[in-house]
């Protein structure tokens, strides 16, 4: 927490003690305390967003921690973005944490730290003396000081960290449907998480690169030696692209990576939007059916750390031996994430 603190410091020069103390309790348990009615949380939404200027220059997502974010509210106006979208970013992240009490202890930490080094607005003395004054009443949320509220004016909606990598995709959704985004990338990079939060918020049919993994009696030596030669693009073609300009519900056959064979069906809802998510997504054979390219990247060592969790040693080992060096083979060979609208 302690690089977004500092982060937020320099952003925010009016930021007083009492500020810093809002900004701790939001890196640590979000906005839970405000989303219990959603009629309430959408007429508070919808009447803020009206009272804000519109701010093309104000940056769009603040972080506050891994896991909390504040969302600017003249920047989303800006951008002519719509009030459920966030609404909905909003009330799915209103949820308990049950650390928060540990991540709290843990941004107070962080906020003597950087009042020690002066790197806060106000000095420790001021930042010690507010903060025994605050926790002799117990752990709750607080309003910005009325400096803070004077200079900096916020207006803001705490969500979930996730969100973030899905708003720069945001602003290319306006005024053109049907919308196609083709997102592409590291394995382990979020594109599934990605893929499904953008369904969930904006409204989409999502299509698995991996239910389309080559079948055994195609995997040639020839075909496995091209770049992205694994997949089956003639099924894609066949199966997916007719629908994606006609916003209506269709079904294709689903690979099994475990079975290795085709078994039943993946529904796809009508929408206006489709993802066709996973690596090879933006893979030649398949043309420029995409409106919108994107690149899911990925640290090396935080991709090392999310296969193992998620596959173990041994399933670590196919990745870096197998997997990895194939899906690298085909970025290079058709500058994928140099050829991306979008990099997240």
């Amino acid at each position: 927490m302690k690089e977004y603190f500092r982060a937020q410091a320099r952003l925010h020069p009016a930021m007083q003690p009492q500020d810093a103390l809002k900004m701790a309790y939001q890196a640590a348990f979000g906005a839970e305390h405000l989303g219990a009615d959603p009629l309430y949380a959408r007429t508070l939404l919808q009447n803020e967003l009206l009272a804000c200027a519109p701010n093309p220059h104000q940056p769009l997502c603040e972080m506050l921690s891994d896991d909390t974010c504040r969302v600017n509210l003249s920047a989303w106006r800006a951008r002519f973005l719509p009030t459920e979208w966030l609404l909905a970013m909003f009330l799915r992240s209103c949820t308990t944490r049950q650390d928060g009490d540990a991540r709290f202890t843990a941004a107070l930490a962080a906020l003597d730290e950087l009042a020690r080094e002066g790197a806060l607005p106000f000095g420790a003395e001021a930042w010690q003396q507010k903060k025994t004054e605050y926790l002799r009443q117990g752990t709750r949320p607080v309003h910005h000081s009325d400096v803070y509220r004077t200079e900096a004016a916020p207006a803001y909606r705490v969500v979930g960290a996730r969100y973030a990598r899905m708003l720069p995709l945001l602003t290319h959704l306006r005024g053109r449907r049907p919308l196609v985004i083709a997102l592409d990338g590291r394995s382990a990079s979020g594109k599934s998480t990605l893929a499904q939060d953008m369904a969930e918020i904006v409204g989409a049919g999502v299509i698995h690169m991996d239910d389309f993994f080559l079948p055994g009696e195609l995997r040639t030596p020839e075909r496995l030696a091209a770049p992205g030669g694994n997949v089956h693009y003639e099924r894609f073609l066949a199966d997916v692209l007719p629908h994606l300009t006609r916003m209506e519900p269709f079904a294709y056959p689903r690979f099994d990576c475990g079975k290795m064979a085709i078994c039943g069906e993946r529904q796809v809802p009508a929408a206006a939007l489709y993802i066709v998510e996973g690596a090879y997504a933006c893979h030649p054979a398949l043309g420029d059916y995409m409106t919108l390219r994107v690149f899911s990247d990925i640290a090396p060592e935080a991709q090392q750390r999310r296969i193992l969790a998620r596959n173990g040693k041994e399933g670590w080992e196919k990745f870096r031996t197998r997997w990895i060096p194939l899906e690298e083979a085909y970025f290079a060979a058709f500058q994928v994430r140099q050829k991306a609208d979008v990099v997240v």
